[in-house]
C-alpha cells in the first residue's frame, strides 16, 4: 500500500493499482443516491464527484446511479453492492486505525434500521425527537423486521441496527433497551368481562386474536398460556402486534399484547380496555443488534447512545 498527498491535502491510498479513496466515494455516492449531496458530504465539488463516479462506472462496468425524473436512483447491482462497500470501509478504517470525524450538528448521515411493528410504535417518537434535536441533517430509514432476519447473512450488512426481543437468536452483538410486560386487550363490551376482570375460564372460552412472527416462533404469550394449560381458541391471526387493537374493537376477541402498545389504544372511554392477566407476570425484553465492527465508527457509537437514551426513557419510572 502506498500513499501520496493529493492537491487538496488528502491522502491517496492504492492497493493493486486501485485508488482506495474511490471506495469511500462509492460508499457515499450509493448512500446518498445523488452526486450533489455526496459531494457536499465529502466537501468536494460536483465535477470532482462526477469524475469519481465515471471512474467507478468503468471499474464496475455498471452505471451505479441512473436518472429517475429529476433525481437519481441506484441500480440493482449498486443496491446489492452497498452493504458490502459499507462493511469494507468499516473494516479498512478499523485496520488502519482511521476514524472519520462525526459532528452531529452538521452530519448528513443516514441510518437504516429494522424493527418489529411494536418497537416502531414505541420508539419512533422519542428516537426521532432526540435525533432531530442533536442532528437535524441525519436521516432515518425504518424497515419491517422480516421473518428471515434471524437466519439472514446480510441483515446486519443491509441495516445499521435491528430492534427486537432479546433471546430470539438474532445475529451480531446485542444490548438491552427496555422491558415491557404483557397484558390482555379486550373490547369494553366483551360478554365475559366483569368489573374489568377476565378469569382463566374466560380466556379458555373466548376467541383469541394472535400475532404471527414467522414459522416456529414461540412468543411469550404462547409460553404463558401453555404453562396454565390453556389451548387458546385462535379465531384470527395477524402479522405482528400492531393490528391487534384494531381487530379486537367491537368483537369478543381478546389478545395478549405488550403494555406499552396497549396504553396507546386504551384511552378514556374508548372501545378497548386493558385487563390484568390472571397468571404470573409475562415480561418482554427488547434490545438492539449490530455488527461488532460498527463500534469503530464514531457515527454509529453516537447513534447507539441515542438508542440507549431512548431505552432509558422507556424504563419504568
Amino acid at each position: 500500500m502506498s500513499a501520496a498527498k493529493e492537491p487538496q491535502g488528502g491522502v491517496r491510498m492504492t492497493l493493486g493499482g486501485t485508488d482506495l479513496n474511490l471506495l469511500l466515494f462509492l460508499k457515499v455516492l450509493l448512500e446518498e443516491g445523488n452526486v450533489t449531496r455526496a459531494g457536499q458530504r465529502l466537501e468536494l465539488s460536483q465535477p470532482a464527484m462526477s469524475a469519481a463516479l465515471a471512474k467507478l462506472r468503468r471499474r464496475f462496468d455498471d452505471e451505479l446511479l441512473v436518472r429517475a425524473g429529476r433525481d437519481y436512483e441506484i441500480t440493482p447491482f449498486a443496491r446489492d453492492l452497498l452493504p458490502e462497500v459499507q462493511h469494507a470501509v468499516r473494516l479498512l478504517g478499523r485496520a488502519l486505525h482511521l476514524e472519520d470525524e462525526f459532528d452531529p450538528e452538521t452530519s448528513q448521515r443516514s441510518f437504516r434500521m429494522a424493527m418489529s411493528d411494536y418497537a416502531l410504535a414505541v420508539v419512533h417518537e422519542p428516537l426521532v425527537r432526540l435525533v432531530r434535536e442533536a442532528a437535524p441533517g441525519v436521516r432515518l430509514t425504518i424497515e419491517n423486521l422480516g421473518p428471515d432476519a434471524r437466519s439472514s447473512e446480510r441483515v446486519l450488512l443491509d441495516h445499521d441496527v435491528l430492534i427486537a426481543p432479546l433471546g430470539f437468536g438474532f445475529p451480531g452483538e446485542s444490548r438491552p433497551l427496555w422491558r415491557d410486560r404483557m397484558v390482555i386487550l379486550a373490547d369494553r363490551g366483551n360478554s365475559r368481562l366483569r368489573d374489568g376482570v377476565l378469569t382463566l375460564e374466560d380466556l379458555a372460552r373466548l376467541p383469541h386474536a394472535v400475532p404471527s412472527f414467522g414459522p416456529g416462533v414461540l412468543t411469550p404469550a404462547d409460553r404463558a398460556f401453555g404453562e396454565v394449560g390453556i389451548d387458546r381458541r385462535v379465531a384470527l391471526q395477524v402479522s405482528g402486534f400492531l393490528p391487534l387493537p384494531f381487530v379486537i374493537a367491537g368483537t369478543d376477541l381478546v389478545a395478549m399484547v405488550p403494555e406499552m402498545l396497549a396504553r396507546i389504544h386504551v384511552r378514556g372511554a374508548g372501545p378497548l380496555v386493558q385487563v390484568e392477566p390472571p397468571f404470573d407476570e409475562v415480561v418482554l425484553a427488547e434490545g438492539y443488534w449490530f455488527a461488532g465492527d460498527r463500534l469503530s465508527d464514531p457515527a454509529h457509537r453516537w447513534f447507539f447512545d441515542r438508542l440507549e437514551e431512548v431505552g432509558g426513557m422507556l424504563a419504568p419510572g
